[in-house]
């Protein structure tokens, strides 16, 4: 119901008589159209009308809606939802209408796996309808899982360096862009070893972004960074957020491959640490739940005084060292 005066419901009619325009007022009483707001007062004149009226709006017919859902979509869409919903299936109808299509005429293209953006297209003729508009939540209305779409993610590629592709080799995952760029330039002087250990490839992380890439590590990278018997270093600031970094990783690779802290760069990080007056302080709201997993990689004098340097708010960034440290 909705609130409105007397004057607005007289306008299409101001140009008639009282008598004429109190005709109207009861026309719309005895249909059920208007009810009166009793406490809106009335207008002082004969015969009285009250100041202000509950207007009934007029209700849809969805017939057509449920007829169409009941007996125009595959059974493989279900319908309950919009049954019980008919004005939403009507907002979202002709993106119901092109996946119904889809399922009915072309649904052999989901033998094949697509990536999220491609397979969105191709049902919606939108790209990133499933990624950013409503595409999971009509999915979700129809009573269909994304797995139905047969879809992947997709992630940034790799950015790395080879320095050979000989194997088997080292690679290296550095957290920061500003390593990865002097670590390159050191091998690209002539060196053949960082801190002493022969490293061939370096990786660049870029933070947490480090876990989605290697999600792809087999589909995206030459084969000789995945040949047997390399080994998979990481490198990252000595803070909670770096380490928990490596742990996630090293969690999430575990069942494919090692991959283990670069021991020689943090006791470089540590020395030149011990040679500073102050550290700077740890950056608020990281997350301080860190395993025992890196710190097992270390001498109980190491592990220890790493971890002091984190009880005490402090952290090491990993560009303390430059390439004249390498």
């Amino acid at each position: 119901m909705k609130r409105i005066s007397l004057e607005q419901l007289l306008k299409p009619y101001q140009n008639e008589n009282y008598a004429g325009q109190y005709r109207r007022i009861r026309g719309l009483l005895d249909s059920g159209r208007i009810r009166p707001v009793k406490a809106s007062g009335t207008n002082g004149k004969t015969p009285v009308l009250y100041r202000e009226y509950w207007l009934a709006e007029e209700q849809k017919n969805y017939e057509e809606l449920r007829e169409e859902l009941m007996y125009q979509l595959v059974p493989l869409l279900s319908v309950d939802y919009y049954l019980n919903h008919l004005s939403i299936y009507e907002q979202d109808r002709k993106w119901v209408l092109l996946l119904n299509t889809y399922l009915k005429e072309r649904r052999e293209l989901l033998e094949h796996q697509e990536s999220v953006n491609e397979r969105s297209f191709e049902i919606w003729n939108r790209e990133k309808f499933l990624s950013r508009e409503q595409g999971k939540k009509i999915l979700k209305r129809c009573g269909l899982e994304l797995d139905l779409l047969n879809v992947y993610g997709t992630s940034e590629p790799l950015s790395y360096y080879s320095h050979t592709r000989d194997v088997p080799q080292n690679l290296l995952i550095l957290e920061n862009k500003d390593t990865f760029y002097s670590m390159r330039r050191h091998l690209q002087g002539g060196n053949e070893t960082i801190l002493g250990e022969r490293i061939k490839t370096l990786i660049y992380g870029a933070g947490k972004r480090i876990w989605r890439s290697f999600q792809d590590f087999e589909l995206c990278v030459e084969s000789y960074m995945k040949a047997e018997g390399n080994r998979i270093f990481y490198f990252g600031d000595l803070d909670y957020e770096g380490i928990g970094i490596y742990e996630s990783l090293a969690e999430l690779c575990r069942d494919s491959r090692e991959i283990l802290p670069f021991v020689p760069a943090y006791e470089a990080m540590m020395k030149k640490a011990g040679q500073r007056e102050d550290l700077p302080e740890t950056k608020e709201m990281q997350n301080r739940n860190i395993r025992e997993a890196f710190f097992s990689h270390f001498t109980p004098e190491y592990a220890g005084a790493m971890r002091r340097i984190l009880e005490e708010g402090k952290y090491i960034p990993q560009e303390i060292l430059n390439i004249s440290d390498f």
